[in-house]
């Protein structure tokens, strides 16, 4: 009878050991011998080709390094940058159980930038409605702003190839100065990429013109967790000085991240504002000379669309005091032009 007993207990342990042994799915096998490839293209496209292998693995979760994450059944993927940069690439195998094992890879990417969008204001008459709204009223939103901003001829036109936004001294429901501001919202925005504006600024204590980009979900989540990217902003108070800030939750108002630097004679030549924008860095640029540079991440909000602000303030909380001498201002644009 004993013996029967132990003959009985070491086949069901056979039994039990052989099924472990057998099962393909087995819950408690973590991932091995993660390895992770990354094959550039030459053609300066921005496309990688990855490739990611583990034992016992089922899915590959792909973090491409700009704030765009992806999961891959099979771990072959390819993905398109849409701008220069180096990128850390993280990727995390799992298994059927849900443990997990991990590896980053760095990859260097060139993108070829071609022009994407631009206006180039060479059609006499009001500004392309198919590209350009207008922000309406008084006040500056917050900012204690003078002007009242207006659709009207009088104070956005486009003539003789140049946008001129005007700044005007006069009565205008209850506002003592009339402007405009011209945005993209809703009719275009992007996220990344390459801004330029050709411009000639106003003269005048208390002028307050500005280039600047606001993110596309500020109905949403407003301000400044939207983000703002201010490309250019200059005030007369300060004659030739031109600011390059960033906005965001932590850093904004008198908090702002941001950097100037004297600029001889903005309002009586034109000059090159521009921005720099990828996944990895912002950088703001007068003239090719850098105003100020922020390192991108996903702790802040710079990684989504963005649309496009000009516009012409009077006084208000930058602007400061007005001559009340100044009775007119004009932002002259010449072009602004996006690339990709």
């Amino acid at each position: 009878m004993k013996k029967l007993l132990v003959l009985s207990i070491a086949l069901i342990l056979l039994f039990t050991a052989c099924g472990k042994e057998s099962s393909p799915g087995n819950t408690n096998t973590p991932p091995t011998n993660l390895v992770v490839t990354a094959v550039v293209s030459a053609d300066n496209s921005g496309n990688v080709a990855f490739t990611a292998t583990a034992t016992n693995a089922v899915s590959f979760d792909y973090d491409y390094g700009n704030g765009i994450f992806k999961t891959v059944p099979s771990g072959i993927v390819s993905y398109k940058y849409p701008a220069s940069g180096t990128y850390t690439v993280n990727v995390v195998a799992k298994s059927s159980g849900g443990q997990t094992i991990s590896k980053s890879i760095q990859v260097t990417v060139t993108v070829a930038l071609s022009m994407v969008w631009s206006d180039e204001f060479n059609n006499d008459g009001p500004p392309d409605a198919s590209k350009w709204g207008y922000d309406l009223g008084a006040g500056g939103w917050g900012n204690g702003e003078l002007q009242f901003y207006t659709n009207r001829s009088e104070n956005a036109v486009v003539q003789g190839g140049m946008l001129k936004i005007k700044m005007i001294k006069e009565n205008y429901s209850g506002s003592a100065y009339t402007s405009a501001r011209l945005l993209s919202k809703n009719k275009y925005a992007f996220t990344y990429g390459k801004v330029e504006a050709r411009a000639k600024l106003p003269l005048g204590k208390g002028t307050w013109p500005a280039i600047w980009m606001l993110g596309s979900n500020i109905n949403t989540v407003s301000w400044p967790a939207c983000g703002e990217i201010d490309i250019m902003e200059h005030v007369g108070k300060d004659q030739d000085r031109i600011h390059g800030t960033l906005h965001y939750p932590g850093r904004f108002g008198g908090n702002a991240d941001g950097s100037s630097k004297v600029i001889p004679d903005v309002s009586t030549a034109f000059h090159l504002y521009s921005l720099e924008w990828s996944a990895t860095s912002i950088k703001i640029f007068t003239d090719g000379l850098l105003i100020h540079s922020v390192a991108n991440s996903n702790s802040i909000p710079f990684n989504q669309n963005f649309f496009i602000i000009l516009n012409l303030a009077m006084g208000g909380s930058f602007g400061g005091n007005v001559d009340p001498a100044v009775t007119g201002g004009t932002l002259e644009i010449d072009y602004i032009r996006v690339y990709q």
